[in-house]
């Protein structure tokens, strides 16, 4: 290693003087909160995403529990996901009453397992599952076909929909992982709705803030109702109007999940940017799989279809090595390389255990996965530089501790 220690944090911003121009403009403009940034930002997404309806959000949390409670969840039911993903995506199903129902990972990708999917909906919650939640981790694709076959087989199907007990399994996209840019894959719009996440680390950043896209005009007018309080009229069209103006109805008991323009702005310049960010996230997993690929300590992370590059996760062979995960990321902390884990199985939080009765081994791919990852800085910001120094680091700590393949 270089004598001179770097100090590279897991995750930077990457922003300019243009989200500052964005800013700048909204707030001489002297309307801050949801408005005409807020509608172009909408527009903007939903026909780079593919889709007809957008609705802007305060997070992807937000745009999750809308999702679900758009498709009907309610009390008791349970929706079908992967303990292996980050709390949101679980703690909404709790927001309405109803279940996350866990389903083990596939070791390759470490998303949902469609195999295991298949043998849960033949369970005996089977006819209480409104929804399967599948989470592409890192933006690597989910087998979203083999998810559509699964629900769609006859003895699962018979089980739901007008003639069964239920109704029909509905498939909500989280998506929190994935850039919109027009890769092919379409990930975030092959269910019934996707969510997509703005949080600062993510491929598109506002800070904090979400989008639910959908081809299905009925559930996207439902989620735009809901998230501002279940009033029959946006503020920014009352402000617009005419007359009374200070008129409005509240239909529902909604939520207070709209996204103010100050983020919007800041959003639409990200959208703008999104195909060369998602290019040098790329070339940045690619350095990383070459400076790795000749050793035998670590797992590669899995590539194909993966375009959107959010997460570079490593995997440690315990058997080639004399420190646990958590050594080796202590020792690259020491060097200055800030590194995370994604994810902690959510079977494995106090919270799930104690409600559910859930063990660690209940779902050992996840826990597998879990006990020997370690995610490495990946972001447009990352300079040359930074990316070799981590490399150097990573070989550093991996070479110090390995004890051969007949170990």
């Amino acid at each position: 290693m270089s004598p001179t220690i770097r100090t590279i944090p897991f995750a930077r911003p990457s922003l300019g003087t243009d989200e500052e121009q964005a800013v700048l403009r909204v707030m001489r403009s002297g309307w801050l909160t949801t408005g005409s940034e807020a509608e172009a930002f909408e527009r903007e997404f939903a026909e780079l995403a593919g889709v007809e309806h957008a609705v802007a959000l305060s997070s992807a949390t937000a745009g999750l529990h809308l999702g679900l409670e758009a498709l009907g969840v309610q009390e008791g039911d349970f929706v079908a996901m992967s303990p292996y993903t980050f709390a949101a995506t679980a703690e909404v199903t709790r927001y309405l009453g109803a279940h996350p129902l866990f389903v083990d990972i596939d070791p390759e990708t470490l998303n949902i397992d469609a195999r295991k999917l298949d043998a849960v909906l033949t369970g005996s919650a089977a006819a209480r599952v409104r929804v399967v939640l599948p989470v592409h981790i890192g933006g690597l694709p989910c087998p979203m076909r083999e998810i559509r076959q699964v629900i769609d087989q006859p003895h699962i199907r018979d089980s739901h929909g007008r003639n069964g007990s239920g109704p029909p399994i509905s498939i909500l996209e989280d998506a929190a992982h994935v850039s919109p840019t027009g890769s092919g894959c379409g990930l975030g719009t092959l269910g019934d709705a996707g969510v997509f996440s703005f949080y600062a680390n993510k491929p598109i950043t506002t800070g904090e803030g979400g989008m639910l896209c959908t081809r299905n005009a009925e559930l996207a007018e439902r989620v735009r109702l809901m998230r501002l309080h279940g009033i029959d009229r946006q503020v920014w069209d009352r402000y617009r109007s005419v007359g009374a103006g200070w008129r409005y109805e509240v239909v529902e008991a909604g939520y207070k999940y709209n996204m103010p323009d100050l983020l919007a702005a800041i959003g639409r310049v990200q959208l703008r940017r999104s195909e060369e960010s998602q290019r040098r996230r790329y070339d940045i997993a690619m350095y990383y799989n070459k400076a790795f690929d000749d050793t035998d300590y670590l797992r590669l992370p899995t590539m194909k279809g993966n375009t959107s590059h959010h997460l570079y996760v490593l995997r440690l062979v315990p058997q080639r090595l004399k420190i646990t995960r958590d050594e080796f990321i202590a020792q690259l902390s020491e060097l200055g390389v800030g590194t995370s884990v994604h994810y902690i199985p959510l079977h494995i939080m106090p919270y799930y255990q104690r409600r559910y009765g859930l063990r660690p081994n209940d779902f050992p791919e996840a826990l597998r996965a879990f006990e020997w990852c370690v995610s490495l800085p990946i972001y447009p910001d990352l300079t040359d530089e930074e990316r070799e120094y981590v490399v150097r680091a990573v070989r550093s700590v991996g070479d110090a501790a390995y004890q051969g393949k007949g170990a």
